[in-house]
């Protein structure tokens, strides 16, 4: 009697999670992100509760609980990536007074037009108009004169995580094209050229170590061309991060100012030869809020979000089966043993139907879940869904904590080989500018012959931006050698560029 009522029990319960199929198809997340990426993104951004774009100034978003437990995790591991490697945390004013922002003059004429200015301070006008900072060398640097008298201090390293404001003229996109953005900056002093150099080579290997083994996010770094580099700045290094639909999301940038910098904001120290030099600097910027939209696209599918294991809001939920008080007592006890184990947890015992429950925690991207009801606690089993592969696994109750952390690895394992297969076949050498186009209309990416990225070369970028709807991303940084002419002008090639679109 007592097995014909629990494959009785079995039975509704497979019939239940059947007709809950039913339903949710109804009303399930169905847009294809590799058809009709666009729609996908902007659906997966509302269904899933990661921002509310309904804030009554354009640009300017609601970043949800869902959002800002994932970027807290993703501002701790890049701030103890960067404590580690001997920078320390400050927190700088927002305002930035215009004269500041006045004192390097290619820095200023790049970022005027994107300015928010503050001139007031209730009735009373400012008599010098203050930023709401686009960035913050201006700030920082000011500081840095008053800070560093000798080569005793150098290296000086700082970071902040902060917001920064743009007006950005360009149509906004959630979290891609903001004109708020959440980042962290990283800003430092060296005595030479090569220790700065080594500096920028250090942000490289800090954007590896978090931004791809951790967060999974594959990518290419450039250095950039001497037209698209950061405003005030000798050299610009950037991580491009692929789309699915072939365009690239610029990720975090490290930059060698130009030494005009250390000048205009008097940044020197007296060196072992009591001589007075002025120091190099550089500045590091990834911006957290657009690496969650790279986090969102690069790992999501048609069902909704996967967030990499360290960096999910939460890793595991619990939905209970039946809203019986075993079963609640049961789920908190699960939970409490997994917090004990350093794994963050939610409970589902809504009363919600437990097809629509699974639907919803996978559609937010969590990546594991506990169905449980009673035959799980009469049989001292737990059933385990994983996100990485949408299957399910059957363990012993006392097996959990094991297994969890053996499949959080092998999940991430999972999700960043998925990822870095996405730059598998994408890179195409391009022989001419009509192969060049070809590559890009087909969502990848041209690599071709070019004359050069410093001046020399404004006249065939500019073919590339008019007739290819693309722009030269720059070279590699392990510089690659050149066999030929240029694809556009065919006059000597320089350099190996790769051409493509972005946001």
């Amino acid at each position: 009697m007592a097995n014909r009522k629990k494959d009785k029990d079995n039975s509704k319960r497979i019939n239940q999670e059947k007709n809950d199929s039913v339903n949710q198809d109804k009303a399930t997340f169905n847009i294809s992100k590799y058809k009709n990426f666009s729609e996908w993104y902007t659906e997966i951004l509302k269904k899933a509760e990661i921002v509310d774009i309904r804030y009554n100034i354009k640009g300017f978003l609601v970043h949800q609980p869902w959002s800002v437990l994932a970027v807290e995790k993703m501002y701790r591991q890049i701030e103890k990536a960067l404590q580690k490697k001997g920078h320390l945390p400050y927190f700088f004013p927002t305002l930035i007074p215009e004269s500041n922002l006045k004192k390097e003059a290619s820095h200023i004429s790049k970022f005027t037009p994107e300015v928010f200015w503050v001139t007031h301070g209730g009735n009373t006008k400012f008599e010098e108009r203050l930023a709401l900072r686009p960035t913050s060398e201006t700030a920082f640097y000011q500081m840095f004169s008053l800070w560093i008298r000798s080569y005793k201090d150098l290296p000086f390293k700082t970071y902040q995580r902060a917001q920064v404001f743009r007006h950005d003229t360009k149509a906004t996109r959630p979290l891609l094209r903001d004109r708020e953005f959440y980042w962290i900056e990283s800003h430092c002093a060296h005595a030479t050229e090569k220790d700065a150099i080594n500096q920028v080579r250090e942000d490289m290997e800090t954007t590896k170590e978090v931004l791809h083994d951790i967060f999974g996010l594959p990518f290419i770094f450039f250095e950039r061309p001497i037209w698209d580099k950061f405003p005030g700045a000798a050299r610009t290094f950037a991580a491009d991060v692929l789309n699915p639909d072939g365009k690239l999301v610029q990720q975090p940038s490290t930059h060698l100012i130009s030494r005009e910098f250390s000048k205009a904001f008097d940044v020197k120290f007296k060196d072992k030869d009591s001589k007075e030099k002025y120091a190099f600097l550089t500045c590091y910027g990834p911006a957290i809020s657009r690496i969650l939209a790279s986090v969102i696209i690069v790992h999501g599918d048609n069902k909704g979000l996967k967030f990499p294991w360290h960096i999910a809001p939460k890793q595991v939920v619990i939905t209970t089966i039946g809203n019986d008080k075993l079963t609640k007592n049961k789920a908190e006890q699960l939970k409490q043993r997994l917090e004990e184990a350093g794994v963050d947890t939610i409970i589902d015992n809504s009363d919600a139907r437990p097809g629509e429950k699974f639907y919803f925690w996978e559609m937010k991207g969590v990546p594991l879940r506990i169905e449980l009801g009673k035959n799980e606690i009469k049989s001292k089993t737990l059933m385990i869904f994983r996100r990485d592969i949408n299957k399910k696994d059957k363990i012993n109750e006392s097996e959990l904590i094991e297994y969890i952390k053996k499949t959080s690895k092998q999940y991430n394992d999972n999700l960043f080989k998925s990822a870095d297969d996405l730059f598998k076949d994408r890179i195409v050498d391009a022989k001419s500018p009509e192969e060049a186009k070809a590559a890009i209309e087909t969502g990848k990416i041209a690599r071709c012959n070019f004359c050069s990225t410093n001046s020399d070369g404004i006249q065939c970028a500019e073919i590339v931006e008019k007739e290819i709807n693309a722009e030269v991303r720059g070279t590699k940084f392990e510089k690659e050698k050149p066999k030929g002419n240029c694809v556009f002008c065919k006059k000597p090639a320089k350099e190996v560029v790769y051409i493509g679109r972005s946001y």
